[in-house]
C-alpha cells in the first residue's frame, strides 16, 4: 500500500507508521530535519504538496495534522493557528484529490468528539445530531465539511471523531498522571463530567481497519466503548498508580489556568463508537481498568 499521512510526527501518526512496516510511506511535514529524526528511514518526508506530482499514485490519504487543541489558552492567535492547522492542509488535500484521474482509493481525515460540544450525561453516538455550537465544534464542524468536499466517487472518506488517547508516550495521560505520582491527584470540580477516551493501540488499529474496510464511510466516534466519569477515572487511575485520590481540583482554578479551554475538562462528553463496533471492530482494550494497566504495567 501507497500511503500519505499528514501529521505522521505526532503521537498518532508515529504509531499508525510503526504499524504499517511494509507499507510505503510519505510524510508531509514542516520541518524534514527533525521528522527524520523521530520517522524511520523507510519513510519518504515533503515539505510540501507541491512536490508530489500526481496524488494518483497513493492508495490513500490519512489526514492527521492540526496543532494541539489544549497544550495553551484560547487567545485569539491560538484559535487561529488551532483552525488554520487543520482546515488549510485538508482544503489543499482535497483538491489535489479531486485533480485526480485515479484518485486514492480512501481519504482518511481526522476530527474529534469536540464536534459535538458539550453533552453533559447524555450518551452521544455518530447518529446524534443535537451539537453544542461552541469553539470545538466550529472548529470540528468546517474541518469535516472541507474533507467531504472531495468529489471522486472512487474515493471513499472517512471522518475519526477522536476522543482522549491514551498512552504514556504523550497527549493527555502523563499530565493527568503527574499529580497522582506525587501522591496529590484527585477528581476535577465535582468530578461528575465524562471522559472518552481510547487506547494509542485501539487508535491505531481503528484508522486501520477504517483504511481496509470498503464499506466504510462517514464520520466514526474513536472512543472506547465505556466512558468515564472524571471521578472514576481518577479513582481507576489512582488505583493503578497504587496512589491516594484525595484531593480535588475545584473549577475556577482550571479556568485561572486554561481560560475557556478548560471547558473541555470541565463539561465533558459521554461518547460511544456506535459505527465501529457494528462495522465489526473489537477493542483489545475496551475498558478504562485493562487500558490504564496495559500502560503503566509495561
Amino acid at each position: 500500500m501507497n500511503l500519505l499521512l499528514t501529521g505522521g510526527t505526532g503521537l498518532v501518526g508515529r504509531n499508525v507508521i510503526k504499524s504499517l512496516p511494509d507499507a510505503d510511506i510519505t510524510v508531509l511535514t514542516r520541518d524534514k530535519e527533525s521528522a527524520a529524526k523521530v520517522l524511520p528511514d523507510r519513510v519518504k518526508l515533503v515539505s510540501a504538496l507541491s512536490e508530489i506530482p500526481d496524488f494518483s499514485v497513493f492508495d490513500g490519504v490519512i489526514n492527521l495534522a492540526g496543532e494541539p487543541i489544549a497544550d495553551k489558552r484560547w487567545t485569539p492567535l491560538q484559535k487561529q493557528r488551532i483552525c488554520q492547522s487543520r482546515w488549510d492542509i485538508t482544503a489543499q488535500l482535497v483538491s489535489r484529490i479531486n485533480a485526480c484521474d485515479a484518485p486514492p482509493s480512501v481519504f482518511l481525515s481526522g476530527s474529534a468528539i469536540g464536534y459535538y460540544g458539550r453533552q453533559g450525561d447524555k450518551i452521544v453516538t455518530e447518529a446524534s445530531h443535537q451539537v453544542h455550537d461552541e469553539f470545538t465544534h466550529q472548529v470540528c464542524a468546517k474541518w469535516e465539511n472541507l474533507a467531504g468536499g472531495v468529489t471522486k466517487e472512487e474515493t471513499r472518506v472517512c471522518l475519526l471523531r477522536t476522543g482522549v488517547v491514551l498512552t504514556e508516550e504523550g497527549g493527555a495521560l502523563p499530565k493527568m498522571a503527574l499529580p497522582f505520582k506525587f501522591g496529590v491527584g484527585g477528581k476535577i470540580s465535582d468530578g461528575e463530567q465524562y471522559l472518552s477516551w481510547i487506547h494509542i493501540d485501539d487508535m491505531v488499529q481503528a484508522i486501520l481497519f477504517l483504511l481496509n474496510d470498503p464499506n466504510a464511510s462517514g464520520a466514526y466516534n474513536l472512543t472506547a466503548p465505556e466512558p468515564q466519569t472524571n471521578a472514576a477515572f481518577s479513582s481507576t487511575l489512582a488505583h493503578t498508580l497504587h496512589r491516594p485520590n484525595l484531593f480535588f481540583v475545584p473549577a475556577f482554578v482550571m479556568k485561572l489556568v486554561l481560560g475557556e479551554a478548560a471547558d473541555m475538562i470541565l463539561t465533558g462528553q459521554r461518547v460511544l463508537p456506535d459505527k465501529l463496533t457494528k462495522a465489526g471492530f473489537r477493542f483489545t482494550y475496551p475498558t478504562l481498568d485493562v487500558a490504564l494497566k496495559e500502560i503503566y504495567d509495561n
